[in-house]
């Protein structure tokens, strides 16, 4: 399916160039008519990230969520700095239908685990940003992109696969913002590799041919953030690519 995602700062839909605050463009301050807009087209699932709270986890926009989440009526995933069991909790009773970890999930797996087993695995996504090397290893990077973790996307699902894992948010680094294409050799090697996992793709969506070309690739998710807000297609007609393979 084809995911909308919004990111916000402080009330505004922006977009940052490969994960850099210093490098934001500004998209409007109206995020509640854009997901409206999204779910009228034939949206099924929307993305949001915060990333005023993925900042500073005591900025978290909760109030804005809470009216965003209660303005559309499809399931919404949410991310952005969830960093301890309150920032989870905050979100679900906001009306966030999945929460989006990141880096907590690589720097404190047993604790990640422990919501597995407290709020179920539908209610988490695991969103793994990965750089490929030469070699084409897939280390995991965190911190907003800033540090390398160490360990590889297969470590990782791995570790997590014996708790339930079922939705996992993938990018390419290398891709995201730039409306390149996404890395498919990547996704249809995961998904092979983990066929009872959903995974979504991230990063590199800058056309209907780059939607299409993921058609055959496994992926049951495609996360569509900035070519949306550059008017390179709608919402319906990428629901119609993606359907019409």
């Amino acid at each position: 399916m084809i995911i909308p995602a919004l990111d916000l700062i402080e009330g505004a839909v922006v977009r940052l160039h490969q994960g850099d605050y210093g490098q934001q463009r500004d998209y409007g301050r109206d995020p509640l008519s854009r997901l409206q807009s999204y779910q009228q087209q034939g949206a099924e699932v929307l993305h949001l990230v915060d990333l005023t709270g993925a900042k500073d986890p005591a900025a978290r926009q909760i109030g804005l969520l809470s009216q965003l989440l209660a303005g559309v009526s499809v399931p919404v995933q949410v991310g952005g700095g969830i960093r301890q069991r309150d920032d989870v909790v905050a979100l679900l009773n906001a009306g966030a239908t999945r929460v989006v970890v990141g880096s907590t999930a690589i720097r404190q797996p047993e604790m990640v685990k422990a919501w597995f087993a407290e709020f179920g695995a539908e209610a988490i996504v695991l969103a793994l940003d990965i750089r490929i090397d030469e070699q084409q290893r897939k280390e995991v990077a965190i911190s907003g992109w800033q540090e390398a973790s160490g360990v590889t996307l297969e470590q990782v699902i791995a570790d997590f696969a014996p708790y339930g894992l079922r939705h996992v948010l993938c990018t390419d680094i290398s891709r995201d913002g730039t409306l390149q294409g996404s890395n498919v050799a990547l996704y249809k090697e995961i998904t092979a590799q983990w066929p009872d996992i959903a995974f979504q793709s991230s990063g590199g969506i800058g056309s209907l041919d780059d939607i299409a070309a993921l058609r055959g690739s496994g992926v049951q998710g495609v996360i569509v953030g900035r070519a949306l807000l550059e008017d390179k297609f709608s919402v319906s007609e990428a629901i119609s690519c993606w359907q019409n393979g």
